[in-house]
């Protein structure tokens, strides 16, 4: 018999982001401590709402121990947060988009009606290329040191031997993207930036993300009170994240079912989206992604420059939500799917669907 088709995930309780601020990304920030990166963007929410870190319900943050360097590393940044008197707080060792989902899940409960969530990492103080392979399957593949971005080559091989791209193609997209980051102050590269030379064929400098530093928050609420906080707040109307199997031998690289299933459970086939902040960090997996949640030309896709032009580790798919979020508080758009990514050639993946009132 057919397997039945997965249901959507329908929240119980109306959540909203309500703010979004982020850093300005940069190459390095070496004369900054990671508290010193993240005051000035939870003093931007914070004010941006009224709030005071005393009418935080709930707060979540997603880093990464490997880039400090150093065990428990996120406890050094509540200094930033102000963690006296005792706050209720989590950290997740993931990208900040993850943090959101626990605090979305929070605030179902009821137990809370506002949290703060926010992500930063630096990758200018070692290899990022290198860090990464510490997720890898630990027996078979880590031992062999194939870096990020070796690894997405091969996925952009696939995808090329498939017939879904070529290397011009691929161009075009670096291109597109940089341009659009041209309105991005916030912006690591913008504007016409070269394609450069090969770095692992068939991959060139231009489809690779730029390695910096940078944070980023955002503040949701739940029902009236994201009213009162926000003239036009961006609904979650639905939100899922899926996993790939580890083994990367046994995935088609050219496909995410993982991206597809967290969409459909998230809603976003249900009806027509009008823009898409994709956490794609090498051009191949933006053509992988328009694939698998099905985006139209008419679709305006990472109209920020996406992770092309500012990927800071741990925070790039926090930001792909709160830029989506931010285009529907300006009214640019009024449904938006946002997209983070973990893991190596999309492993995992996380989709939401936002929304602002008619």
């Amino acid at each position: 018999m057919p397997s039945a088709k997965p249901s959507v995930m329908r929240p119980v309780r109306d959540i909203a982001i309500v703010a979004f601020g982020q850093t300005d990304h940069l190459r390095s920030t070496d004369e900054l401590s990671e508290v010193e990166m993240l005051m000035p963007v939870l003093h931007q929410v914070l004010a941006s709402t009224g709030l005071k870190t005393s009418d935080i319900g709930f707060t979540c943050s997603g880093s990464s121990d490997y880039l400090a360097g150093r065990a428990f590393s996120f406890t050094m940044a509540l200094d930033g947060v102000g963690a006296w008197p005792p706050i209720s707080e989590s950290h997740v060792e993931m990208d900040g988009a993850w943090a959101l989902y626990e605090a979305w899940t929070k605030l179902l409960t009821g137990d809370a009606d506002t949290a703060l969530v926010y992500a930063y990492g630096k990758s200018s103080p070692g290899s990022v290329r290198d860090v990464l392979t510490r997720q890898l399957d630990p027996y078979y593949v880590a031992p062999l040191w194939p870096d990020s971005v070796a690894l997405a080559a091969l996925q952009a091989q696939a995808l090329i031997d498939a017939g879904d791209t070529d290397e011009p193609a691929l161009a075009g997209v670096a291109s597109r993207s940089r341009q659009d980051a041209s309105a991005n102050s916030h912006a690591q590269v913008r504007g016409s930036v070269p394609q450069g030379d090969y770095v692992v064929r068939p991959l060139r400098t231009g489809d690779c993300p730029p390695i910096g530093d940078g944070a980023a928050a955002v503040i949701l609420a739940a029902g009236e009170r994201a009213r009162e906080l926000c003239e036009r707040p961006a609904w979650i109307r639905g939100i899922d994240h899926r996993i790939e199997a580890h083994s990367l031998g046994v995935r088609d690289l050219t496909d995410s079912p993982s991206s597809r299933l967290a969409a459909e459970r998230a809603g976003a086939f249900e009806r027509p989206v009008d823009t898409a902040e994709l956490h794609a960090p090498f051009t191949s997996q933006e053509v992988v992604l328009r694939k698998a949640l099905k985006l139209g030309d008419d679709v305006s896709v990472n109209p920020s420059g996406g992770a092309l032009a500012a990927n800071p580790v741990m925070a790039a798919g926090l930001i792909r939500l709160g830029e989506a979020a931010a285009r529907i508080h300006r009214g640019e758009s009024d449904r938006a799917l946002a997209h983070a990514t973990s893991g190596p050639c999309l492993q995992q993946n996380l989709v939401a669907v936002l929304e602002g009132d008619a």
